[in-house]
């Protein structure tokens, strides 16, 4: 069995079964039609019901996993100078009702993010229903070409969360969709709201290692200082060992620091 299977647990088919009815209840559907995704998750079970929502199953152990995640990334941003900044939620309520909140902020500063429909808890079981995206790419299925399009508006995205006091956590190709030629955020994680300059560093690092590998450090960099200044981007230096850690994340964090001072350096000389 597939270790993240395995993390993940399997929630007995008769819960799921609740959740399905109470879904169709709730909604005023008699019957509903359930497609249960091959994702590469740890944190949930997912599905999409009558082509229109994407629905994610909550258990108590996806929350346990969670939990330990949590801590294993906050002794990370320790070992890169800095105090924890990622909050843990007890509960799969907790979760599911996070993600919801943080879809709905991402939209109402005018990110694209799946529409937020609802969280609610089911037999212990958090359930979250969202708007489905049909035909869409994750960043790491699209070319090279492509990526090195999308780079710019990535950034954008990013410093939008960012001028809000927001941050999106945990920054990787598979949570970035392309769809109809624009980007969209999904699984945005929680960290401290009193964090911003900490965060802010996190998610550029992050998204400096989904480019590097498809574009080279320099194009990165440069995709970066289209939107933010140098000394923005030089912060971001400290957590690209930590992230290089991720299982999720593969680039050459030694050229990439080295591309990120350089450009540091000419933008003090201007």
């Amino acid at each position: 069995m597939d270790i993240r299977q395995l993390a993940r647990g399997t929630v007995e088919w008769n819960r799921i079964e609740r959740v399905v009815r109470t879904l169709a209840d709730r909604y005023g559907r008699e019957d509903v039609r359930v497609e249960f995704l091959e994702a590469d998750n740890w944190l949930s079970t997912p599905c999409v019901i009558d082509e229109e929502w994407f629905v994610k199953i909550v258990s108590r152990q996806n929350a346990l996993v969670h939990a330990l995640l949590t801590t294993g990334r906050n002794v990370g941003a320790f070992s890169s100078g800095t105090e924890g900044f990622f909050d843990r939620f007890d509960t799969p309520r907790e979760m599911v009702e996070h993600e919801y909140e943080a879809t709905r902020r991402m939209r109402e500063i005018g990110i694209n993010a799946p529409r937020p429909i609802d969280a609610f808890e089911v037999n212990g079981l958090g359930v979250l229903v969202l708007e489905y995206l049909p035909e869409f790419k994750t960043l790491g299925e699209t070319s090279d070409a492509v990526v090195a399009a999308q780079a710019g508006e990535l950034f954008e995205m990013l410093a939008t969360l960012h001028d809000h006091d927001m941050a999106h956590g945990d920054l990787r190709a598979e949570n970035i969709l392309l769809r109809g030629g624009e980007l969209y955020f999904i699984d945005a994680t929680s960290v401290h709201a009193d964090r911003v300059e900490e965060t802010t560093a996190y998610d550029l690092a992050c998204a400096l290692a989904v480019l590097e590998p498809r574009l080279g450090p320099r194009e990165a960099v440069s995709a970066a200082l289209s939107v933010y200044d140098p000394e923005t981007l030089l912060s971001a230096r400290r957590f690209l060992d930590f992230v290089r850690l991720r299982p999720d994340h593969e680039f050459d964090s030694t050229t990439l620091r080295s591309e990120i001072e350089k450009a540091a350096d000419l933008g003090r000389q201007r």
